[in-house]
């Protein structure tokens, strides 16, 4: 049962951890100018499957988000189009600041299961000794 909750927070803290980077990757990217005749900076999104071969979870993938973001008038950048125009990410970066930190306590509650799992295991270890 210890291993078993040491596993399947093990997952939970791989999934989080991509979850971050993807995170960290879309916000970097925020204003990330691209010309119109281009795609934009697509946000990644972190796809989430139960595993079936074991309890916990896998990351199955990762969605793109929309590659025509948002134009922008921008006449003075470099990469203005004969109108003016350029092309950012459609990136919230307030809805990313807020997974960002739902992301960060879903990896600290499953680092808080390993190391409860850890310290009742050591507990029996100590027990079976006496």
């Amino acid at each position: 049962m210890t291993f078993d909750a040491i596993g399947i927070a093990g997952t939970g803290l791989n999934v989080h951890r991509k979850w971050l980077d993807a995170l960290s990757d879309n916000i970097a990217n925020v204003n990330t100018a691209s010309s119109t005749d281009g795609s934009a900076f697509q946000a990644r999104y972190v796809v989430v499957e139960n595993d079936p071969d074991s309890p916990g979870v896998h990351v199955a993938g990762i969605a793109l988000g929309d590659a025509e973001g948002r134009l922008v008038h921008e006449p003075d950048n470099p990469l203005a189009d004969d109108d003016g125009y350029v092309r950012y990410p459609d990136v919230d970066l307030g809805d990313q600041m807020s997974q960002l930190i739902l992301a960060q306590r879903g990896y600290e509650a499953n680092a808080a299961v390993v190391d409860r799992a850890k310290t009742t295991y050591e507990a029996a270890l100590q027990i079976g000794r006496s």
